[in-house]
């Protein structure tokens, strides 16, 4: 695992130096503390930071072809490497490392920017052709690892993280308020957008091609998730089981490859209990749980443990979340709303402790149907045949009017969050249960001449999603907008920066390219049946561990931060969101954020996800003098 960085000019006048260079990698020190390679040839820059996994001794980046014509800087794992090599060398190709970096600049060689459909693994690389005087950034299928670019007529810069951008000197630091308002709607910015206007994501399963004599650049879709027909044929589900189970034995199996300890993740639920199962006996895995019981899955990944025979450590945290605040927030230059970013922090901290890799149970709820949004899109058509008066007048109010318990789920909590997805448009379908921040509350939330540049409307990238998985029946089309948008641009943006903040690795054998391919193969009806989510997921799992361990309501790893808000971090919230600074700023209208206090604070509404949101921004905009 690495961090990448460079600098590639089209004019004449702009020649980077090692001094930028330098500066850009210490920027992501954290992602790679073993090594550093810098270079500028024909003025074009490269740099890395290397997290040593595989070849220890000859891996050190960049790595060139025979002529060295061709050079690449990586981040990420090739899991079929060995067989890429083998195919290589048997064309006349002569490698002079054992790293899985190389096999890039010879599959180039063979085919041209046709080689990211030759990879099974996570990547974000930089390939450099000198004699056609190109460069190729290209991103992994799912969008694991990242990949941020500037682009302009001068020049392209680009990183494994905004900060690398930044220390650069090169990018103008200028707030996308477009950008912003994406953020409090979803606490995520769907790709390419980021809160910088100068600075872009490069999305998943795509390729940059840039012309170096011109600065002409090309965006290439290499690969999407595959979209099938609503009405196709099936097999029986113990086929479909059978074939699930198979190949998350086979993912597993590819990404346990290491020259360093590895481990994994084990929350007990069904996704992390699987991809251990498939580990084998002894494996070492890591849990930490809280001294909130509501918050603590430690029982379950225990009897997980318990029963595959695992090498399982864990620990029960109480920690000094005040602090813990100002260590992550530096890895949130491109700031997400999702507070289970200290859960994961402090599972990779307490892993990293023992290993340097370890395997997670992220995908398992979008390819197979995990969250309860779906179920909550089906439920609401049955809501919405109780006639409209009963509803309108009776039903929801009463809903809306019962305050929240200080319960993490509970009915009443589910109930009041079911109904405030009726607040928002249809058209988002199961999405609209994860809008915190629809057009009414930004009318209230934004002073005018700030709403006046929210020009993207909340739902465009979940209507525009959905078309483009047009042909798919209803649940697919859910899933296939929730892998490209709320996994990449939240989930795994979540993952890649906590394992890092801790040099930890984490892989992701769930999302498997061949995996994800079989997942959309399959019907939806065995996905979310009788009520049920992940039913067919369940079933394979049920196979390795415990029923009572697999068939239990879904918790998902998080933290009590709506208590947190009311006492920990009450001075933060107070001096981030303090009205004379929020009135000087002059974006949001101080009176209506004083609101959202009040009535968290006072248990009549739970606002704690745009609560942090706010804090989160805040804090980056400080942080980065934006």
């Amino acid at each position: 695992m690495c961090g990448i960085a460079g600098i590639a000019p089209f004019t004449a006048d702009v020649h980077p130096d090692m001094a930028q260079l330098h500066a850009m990698c210490h920027a992501m020190h954290h992602r790679g503390p073993d090594d550093l390679g810098v270079e500028i040839r024909d003025r074009v820059a490269l740099g890395m930071r290397r997290l040593s996994i595989i070849d220890l001794a000859t891996g050190q980046q960049p790595i060139t072809n025979e002529t060295n014509s061709v050079r690449v800087i990586f981040n990420g794992e090739i899991y079929n490497y060995p067989q890429l090599r083998q195919a290589l060398q048997s064309q006349g190709h002569h490698f002079k490392t054992n790293s899985d970096t190389e096999v890039l600049v010879h599959l180039y060689e063979q085919h041209g920017h046709n080689l990211p459909e030759h990879l099974n693994g996570m990547f974000a690389f930089a390939l450099h052709d000198h004699d056609r005087q190109r460069l190729l950034l290209v991103r992994d299928h799912l969008g694991i690892k990242p990949l941020y670019y500037s682009l302009d007529r001068h020049r392209l810069v680009f990183g494994s993280e905004v900060k690398v951008l930044l220390a650069s000197n090169l990018i103008k630091r200028e707030l996308d308020l477009d950008a912003l308002g994406q953020l409090l709607a979803w606490e995520y910015i769907p790709a390419p957008q980021t809160l910088l206007t100068t600075v872009r994501k490069l999305e998943p399963g795509c390729l940059l091609d840039v012309d170096l004599n011109t600065g002409h650049a090309k965006q290439h879709r290499y690969w999407d998730v595959p979209i099938q027909p609503a009405d196709r044929a099936t097999l029986s589900s113990h086929h479909w089981a059978d074939a699930v189970d198979c190949h998350i034995a086979q993912a597993v199996q590819r990404q346990l490859i290491s020259d360093v300890p590895l481990g994994a993740f084990l929350s007990g639920g069904v996704d992390s209990s699987l991809v251990a199962a498939h580990m084998g006996a002894h494996a070492q895995t890591f849990s930490i749980g809280f001294n909130d019981p509501t918050y603590n899955e430690l029982d379950w990944a225990k009897r997980v443990a318990d029963h595959l025979n695992l090498d399982h450590d864990y620990e029960t945290i109480a920690p000094n979340v005040v602090d813990l605040f100002d260590r992550l927030m530096p890895s949130m230059d491109d700031p997400i709303g999702d507070f289970s970013i200290f859960p994961t922090y402090l599972v990779s901290q307490h892993a990293r402790k023992h290993v340097t890799v370890a395997l997670t149970g992220d995908g398992g709820d979008e390819l197979f149907g995990g969250y309860e949004t779906y179920l909550a899109q089906a439920k609401a058509k049955q809501w919405q045949r109780i006639p409209v008066m009963l509803r309108k007048s009776i039903l929801e109010p009463t809903i809306r009017a019962v305050p929240p318990s200080p319960q993490k789920k509970g009915l009443r909590n589910k109930a009041k969050r079911f109904v405030e997805g009726f607040e928002h448009d249809d058209t988002l379908g199961h999405a609209r249960w994860r809008l915190f921040a629809g057009s009414a509350t930004r009318r209230k939330l934004f002073q005018p001449d700030a709403l006046a540049q929210l020009t993207t409307p909340p739902g465009e990238h979940i209507e525009r999603l959905m078309q483009q998985a047009d042909g798919a029946d209803e649940l697919d089309k859910a899933l296939y907008v929730d892998i490209k948008s709320y996994l990449a641009d939240n989930c795994l943006v979540k993952m890649d920066r906590m394992s890092m903040t801790a040099s930890l690795e984490a892989r992701v054998p769930l999302l498997d390219k061949d995996l994800v391919e079989l997942a959309f193969a399959m019907p939806s009806n065995l996905k979310v049946a009788g009520g049920q989510t992940k039913a067919l997921l369940k079933s394979v799992a049920a196979r390795h561990v415990p029923p009572r361990c697999v068939y239990r309501p879904k918790e998902g790893f998080s933290i009590p931060i709506k208590h947190w808000l009311k006492r920990e971090f009450r001075p933060l919230m107070e001096d981030m969101l303090a009205p004379d600074r929020i009135r000087e700023q002059g974006i949001f209208d101080a009176s209506t954020i004083e609101r959202l206090k009040h009535e968290h604070l006072t248990d009549r509404a739970n606002h704690s996800h745009l609560l942090w949101t706010l804090i989160v921004f805040h804090d980056w905009r400080q942080r980065w003098q934006v």
